[in-house]
């Protein structure tokens, strides 16, 4: 006698008539519940949420944030910097030399200044993602014055070494640029359509 679970129930199929090539097992068929190939395939695009805690608050975690801001900060220094090097390499171009010479002047150029602008941006970015989620942990509350303040403070603790008349200008910047940010971003879900 041929397996039940060789053969779904309603099937008009049996052992003698079947194809020996096909086979129509179905593993789910002991586990008593309703099941459909679409519902155990179609997996969910939103993310998960352990606890409904995480899911009200549609931030990212510290972690998120740091890897966010440091990478953030690296790239569009380095492509930045190596824009600049590459005009510092053009105008310092002498007539006469060889194409190798020219290219080596602009890969050095480019490689200098863009790992030393990607290294200064990824600073900021990390001091700003530390400051940023220390104050969302102290306040208990994500809002504009924990952007303001990681703003202030990065720009002040990036330029306390030359003095504190110059990390107080610092900070002003810095708190200005990130106050300036988050109004950008409000404006920005509000008046511009998702596509």
């Amino acid at each position: 006698m041929a397996d039940p679970r060789m053969f779904p129930s309603g099937s008009e199929h049996s052992a003698e008539a079947s194809d020996a090539s096909r086979r129509l097992y179905n593993p789910y068929q002991d586990l008593n519940m309703p099941y459909s190939y679409r519902t155990l395939y179609d997996l969910p695009t939103s993310p998960e949420f352990l606890f409904q805690e995480e899911a009200l608050a549609q931030r990212r975690s510290w972690g998120e944030n740091l890897t966010f801001y440091t990478g953030v900060g690296y790239l569009s220094g380095a492509v930045g910097g190596a824009a600049l090097g590459l005009r510092d390499a053009a105008r310092g171009a002498e007539p006469g030399e060889t194409a190798k010479i020219r290219a080596n002047r602009v890969l050095n150029a480019c490689g200098s200044s863009g790992r030393r602008a990607g290294n200064t941006l990824g600073i900021i970015g990390l001091m700003y993602a530390g400051i940023e989620s220390a104050m969302v942990a102290a306040r208990d509350r994500d809002d504009w014055i924990n952007s303001v303040a990681a703003g202030l403070g990065t720009g002040a603790l990036f330029r306390a070494a030359n003095g504190p008349r110059s990390a107080v200008v610092a900070g002003a910047l810095g708190g200005v640029l990130a106050g300036a940010a988050t109004v950008g971003k409000q404006l920005a879900k509000r008046y511009v359509p998702v596509i």
